[in-house]
């Protein structure tokens, strides 16, 4: 059974920075594409960050130049680093891959989440 894990959610103050992570464990052959997303009170999920097996990375607007998602392949494991974070950051963070499973059948995997609130 595979499953993702995030950390590294919390508090911070508007300005500082937090670094998320999320490993993926269980049986399986491959981890295709790796990502973030958020989801605040009352709006949809949306798209942060995207980063491809080969280290193609992929920002929503409202990320970039502050956000860096990078990951392990050796440990099976995505970054999301944070810088100047604002209130509007404030969500629930999921992690998300694309996983070949031992049946060569691809799935979207989803971890469970994590909370940041920026907030002074």
């Amino acid at each position: 059974q595979v499953q993702l894990a995030e950390s590294g959610g919390g508090l911070v103050q508007p300005g500082g920075s937090l670094r998320l992570s999320c490993a993926a464990s269980g049986s399986f052959f491959a981890i295709n594409t790796m990502g973030w997303y958020r989801q605040a009170p009352g709006k949809q999920r949306e798209l942060v960050a995207t980063i491809t097996t080969s280290g193609i990375t992929n920002y929503a607007d409202s990320a970039k130049g502050r956000f860096t998602i990078s990951r392990d392949n050796a440990k099976n494991t995505v970054f999301l680093q944070m810088n100047s974070l604002k209130p509007e950051d404030t969500a629930v963070y999921y992690c998300n891959a694309e996983i070949k499973t031992l049946s060569y059948n691809v799935y979207t995997f989803w971890g469970q989440g994590t909370q940041v609130t920026v907030s002074s």
